[in-house]
């Protein structure tokens, strides 16, 4: 059998299909199983042990200065009539707009996207298993979610920052978040950072950001914001900011650390998906639907629905508490 899934969203959207994948590799050995996503998201499937193939196709709005919005529908259409010719089985569709992406590659049967009405985003995924595998089989438990760094990567980072893996206590700390509620201030950020090299709780501190100027109009980013807290901390040594111009370089940097303090967001499940604890800090997103899943955590959400509400003491304590446990 021929099986199709289809993510066509977020990073951490996709991370979250990923103990659904391993879930339908258990319930079919012997399928061959392929998943169709956006460039901008497909280095989440690196070495993805459960998937045979990988299918990336690019969305207008990330085409290349220049190029034309009809050169990507026809490369789109060109990848749609590959996959057609495969001869698709079975499409599950896990996020929506996927259903017109089926009917293009000729899938004979459609599992269609099932919107969420409780519980984790792993657990409205892995209900979309029920349909295909018979109300009267039992599922796997969902398990953790996998995110693979590329070692090569991963060594060439190291070389580039100075560093070796594993060779001391680190602490990633991301100071980006795409929503207004969900973003702390460089103060706070600051006086995290200070507390966790005081109290020897880290080594080294790697910085990480959404690269770019905030007044780029199409990928705006936090340069500024990067600058603005290395010179709050007088650019101590021990504080590495680490640049991430791709998907790729981001998970090869999460895959140094011992820990991850960050915002809700796609970074903070690509962590979950290298098995890092997380101090997640929660603004006016849904933290039951969206909280990492499958690793140690510490969830912070004020009352208040807002992140600057949080405080630098609590989410040292978080870190305390997570990193005894390690």
């Amino acid at each position: 059998m021929k099986i199709l899934v289809i993510r066509r969203d977020n990073i951490g959207d996709l991370v979250c299909t990923t103990p659904m994948l391993a879930a339908l590799r258990q319930i079919m050995p012997d399928a061959w199983i392929g998943v169709l996503v956006n460039q901008y998201n497909v280095a989440v499937m690196h070495g993805n042990p459960d998937v045979n193939e990988v299918f990336a196709y690019r969305k207008a709005k990330h085409r290349e200065p220049g190029e034309s919005k009809l050169a990507i529908w026809m490369e789109t259409a060109r990848l749609m009539w590959r996959l057609r010719l495969t001869g698709i089985d079975v499409a599950i569709i896990a996020s929506p707009g996927g259903e017109r992406y089926a009917k293009m590659v000729g899938a004979r049967r459609i599992v269609p996207f099932k919107p969420a009405e409780r519980g984790h985003e792993v657990e409205r995924c892995m209900s979309m298993l029920r349909e295909l595998a018979g109300r009267e089989e039992v599922l796997p438990v969902a398990g953790s979610p996998k995110v693979t760094a590329d070692t090569g990567v991963v060594r060439k980072l190291c070389s580039d920052l100075g560093i070796e893996a594993g060779q001391v206590a680190r602490v990633a700390v991301h100071i980006s978040a795409r929503r207004p509620k969900q973003r702390w201030s460089v103060e706070a950020f600051a006086a995290t950072i200070r507390g966790l090299l005081a109290e020897d709780l880290a080594k080294q501190v790697l910085v990480f950001w959404a690269p770019g100027s905030c007044t780029d109009p199409a990928h705006p980013g936090d340069d500024e914001k990067l600058a603005e807290l290395m010179a709050e901390l007088h650019h101590d040594q021990r504080i590495i900011p680490v640049p991430t111009h791709s998907l790729t370089e981001l998970v090869a940097g999460l895959s140094l650390v011992d820990l991850m303090v960050c915002a809700d967001g796609g970074a903070m499940h690509v962590a979950a998906g290298l098995g890092k604890p997380i101090v997640c800090l929660f603004g006016d997103s849904n933290a039951t639907r969206w909280h990492p899943w499958g690793v140690p955590q510490v969830v912070i959400q004020p009352e208040s629905h807002h992140v600057k509400d949080v405080s630098p003491e609590e989410a040292l304590a978080a870190c305390r508490t997570l990193l005894a446990k390690g």
